[in-house]
């Protein structure tokens, strides 16, 4: 049976407090030693931990560190989506101001006001008038074969509004939108 598992594209310590909410929250899994800037953990090394993992979902966290080029985190995710043995159910594909990235379309984004948004968001949340979402983790995404990409500001800040401590209210709601998704598909 294959491991369910959410990829979210940031790595700092808030970040990891957000995901840490978000995993009791929906009843899921952390892989707590996935978080870093950039992330610790080669793509193998993440499948073996998720394997053992006692019950899914289970949520990654992915993040470059602002490398240009595929990065630490983005291998680790190529990996992960070309796993036999994970489903990875979608990304929340978080935005950033790195400079000359590609970026990568998005399905929708949750802006830092909790709404769905049919285009992308930039790293405080806020809606954009750009094609792509501009991040340092998400270049890969395009090329991958993901059910649905979710974008959002920054995990576990956006002036606030997605505080660790608050529940990362924007984050889960990407994150429960991806569950949602799945379910749609299956006809759930």
């Amino acid at each position: 049976m294959k491991r369910k598992v959410i990829a979210i594209t940031d790595g700092d310590l808030l970040a990891k407090k957000a995901v840490e909410e978000i995993a009791r929250t929906i009843g899921g899994r952390f892989i707590s030693s996935s978080a870093g800037n950039p992330t610790p953990l080669s793509g193998d090394k993440l499948i073996e931990m998720i394997k053992r993992t006692p019950y899914d979902p289970v949520v990654v966290l992915l993040d470059d560190r602002g490398d240009h080029g595929v990065g630490q985190g983005e291998a680790a995710l190529v990996r992960l989506a070309n796993d036999s043995d994970i489903e990875l159910l979608g990304v929340v594909a978080v935005a950033s101001n790195i400079s000359d990235a590609k970026g990568t379309p998005v399905d929708f984004s949750i802006t830092n006001e909790g709404k769905v948004y049919e285009g992308p968001v930039d790293k405080n949340g806020n809606p954009v008038e750009e094609k792509y979402l501009i991040g340092d983790t998400v270049s890969v995404l395009p090329e991958l074969d993901v059910p649905v990409i979710v974008g959002t500001g920054d995990t576990g800040k956006m002036s606030g509004k997605d505080a660790g401590e608050e529940g990362a209210p924007i984050t889960l709601k990407a994150v429960e939108a991806i569950l949602n998704h799945v379910k749609e598909l299956k006809g759930d």
